[in-house]
């Protein structure tokens, strides 16, 4: 199943949850009526908020899609995309997570997780402008493999960390270079107000079961910067959600970024660094095409 938040063009409303089959998307709401179960039913919800939290609903949701006349479909064209998880409890990332990232950076090999964090005002959606040039002259782009978690978990261990995700996204983890690089902590370069698209669908585990060697990109203008694959993973998804929840309990909607592959900006020589108007382009095998503006 591939999941997104949406609201129709022009419209305030706030982000809604939908399902994007073939080229339509089904809201939340309509597919309610083909869920003969009046308790789950009742769970259903098309609120981004609540959605995560009730996820035992999604097989009824799934079943109800299959049905689903295409009458009830809205044309992508006709919508806005929003953040796919809009106010996650925790969106926790991972820096130099990619061999080949480390080796074009000059670190060292981390021998456990980076960790940082970024919180959830710089969220923005597939299609969304990136916030512009006012905070930073120095926005790099960073494609990277999102993880949503499902259900609560604490202390997993590895061989059953899967089990615990609802499905992946891509993000792009724009960094400000400039004030990332000015103190040792990396928080006010990371995560700025509308500075981080995630999109544009979730796509299930069910739907893609296997993310450890999916092919990942990015191009600026047309012009490809990144192209790797997760196999690069330095430390890879069940690892790093059974460290994280080690330490932190993951609740349903939180975000886990995975880091970026080599091929960032910052570190062409010279640094080939994001301008206005630029067009930035994320591609992951299996997910889609997230594709932003800078401002």
């Amino acid at each position: 199943m591939r999941i997104l938040t949406y609201r129709l063009k022009d419209s305030k409303e706030a982000y809604q949850v939908g399902f994007l089959k073939d080229t339509l998307i089904y809201p939340v709401d309509t597919l309610k009526t083909y869920i003969a179960d009046e308790a789950v039913k009742q769970l259903v919800t098309s609120d981004p908020a609540l959605f995560y939290l009730q996820l035992q609903s999604l097989p009824a949701l799934k079943a109800a899609l299959e049905k689903a006349s295409q009458s009830i479909g809205i044309k992508q064209e006709s919508i806005e995309f929003g953040p796919v998880v809009t106010r996650p409890s925790k969106i926790i990332c991972v820096g130099v997570n990619y061999l080949d990232h480390v080796k074009e950076m000059g670190h060292d090999v981390p021998k456990l997780p980076v960790l940082f964090s970024k919180f959830s005002n710089a969220l923005i959606g597939h299609e969304a402008n990136i916030m512009g040039m006012a905070k930073s002259d120095q926005l790099d782009y960073e494609v990277e493999l999102a993880c949503v978690i499902g259900k609560t978990c604490t202390e997993v261990d590895e061989s059953e960390a899967l089990d615990y995700l609802l499905g992946y996204t891509i993000a792009n983890d724009i960094s400000a270079r400039d004030l990332q690089k000015r103190t040792p902590q990396w928080l006010q370069g990371k995560t700025l107000d509308k500075s981080t698209p995630v999109g544009p669908v979730i796509v299930t585990t069910d739907e893609l079961k296997d993310p450890s060697k999916l092919a990942i990109r990015s191009y600026v203008n047309g012009d490809v910067r990144q192209t790797s694959s997760t196999d690069q993973l330095i430390f890879n998804i069940p690892t790093l959600i059974a460290f994280i929840s080690d330490l932190i309990t993951l609740e349903p909607g939180d975000l886990i970024l995975t880091g970026t592959p080599h091929g960032v900006g910052f570190a062409e020589k010279p640094p080939r660094l994001l301008q206005s108007g630029d067009e930035v382009v994320c591609e992951i095998e299996g997910i889609g095409t997230l594709k932003n503006k800078v401002d």
